[in-house]
């Protein structure tokens, strides 16, 4: 099968240091191939999910054997939608690497083939105490999504009380959580509660992308969030940036209080 084609401007060094340090079992012509490929998946996965798939699924024929190979293969295979391959990928990551980090996605590809019994099995098995928070986050999310896929709205909304569930600080899975919230409270007819937390969550994703364009923020404080009533007024909105990034104040969000 032909592979799908790579610009020339994409090399090994395009992918993840951490990546590409799984690669080095690879011979020194495969592994950059193989780097390039997941470089090109990487890179397309949120613009044309079909195409960042075919460069998985061309990594995957050079080295099946490598955990990042099959984890890239399983994220495209769910952003398009081919949920029974995505748990084949995850199963065989699992396997190979050790590791529960992608333990939501699991949970949320049962979901995908019509097993949301089986999604919260999934789920239940594995130590959440253990597990890095923001995955533990997302797993929640999966876990009350599969609830709601059962009809349990109530038991949904419990799913999602957790620790993490801060109304007045955002972190990155935060506008992930605090919509979640949002859908279920929506679920369960509590519409000014959700039209609530749908701010918050629009707040924190606007605040969080303004104030770092690396991706190496940290945390947002949310002193108010705009809520509007059912009469068209609302409320002001105010955030302020509660850590540094590389030790330099985040400016444009404003100055810790």
């Amino acid at each position: 099968m032909p592979e799908p084609e790579i610009p020339e401007d994409i090399t090994a060094r395009s992918l993840d240091a951490s990546a590409r340090n799984q690669l080095k079992t690879l011979s020194k012509e495969n592994a950059e191939a193989v780097a390039k490929h997941l470089a090109m998946a990487a890179l397309l996965i949120d613009e044309d999910p079909a195409r960042a798939h075919e460069h998985a699924l061309a990594a995957t024929r050079r080295a099946g054997r490598v955990a990042v190979v099959r984890e890239t293969a399983a994220i495209t295979a769910y952003a398009v939608g081919d949920f029974a391959l995505a748990l084949r990928e995850l199963r065989t990551y699992r396997r190979i690497s050790g590791r529960d980090d992608q333990i939501a996605l699991m949970v949320d590809s049962e979901r995908g083939v019509g097993r949301p019994d089986r999604a919260l099995e999934v789920g239940r098995a594995v130590d959440r105490t253990v597990l890095p928070t923001d995955v533990r986050v997302h797993l929640a999310i999966a876990m009350s999504g599969a609830r709601l896929d059962l009809g349990e709205a109530e038991r949904a909304l419990q799913e999602l009380d957790i620790p993490e569930l801060d109304p007045d600080r955002a972190f990155a899975w935060s506008p992930d959580l605090f919509n979640a919230r949002a859908t279920v409270l929506e679920e369960l007819g509590r519409h000014d509660e959700a039209a609530s937390w749908r701010a918050r969550a629009e707040v924190a994703a606007d605040v969080i992308a303004g104030a770092n364009g690396d991706d190496q923020w940290e945390t947002v404080e949310i002193d108010e969030v705009v809520e509007e009533s059912v009469e068209g007024e609302s409320a002001s909105t105010s955030v302020i940036a509660d850590h540094d990034i590389a030790d330099t104040a985040v400016d444009d969000a404003g100055e810790r209080g």
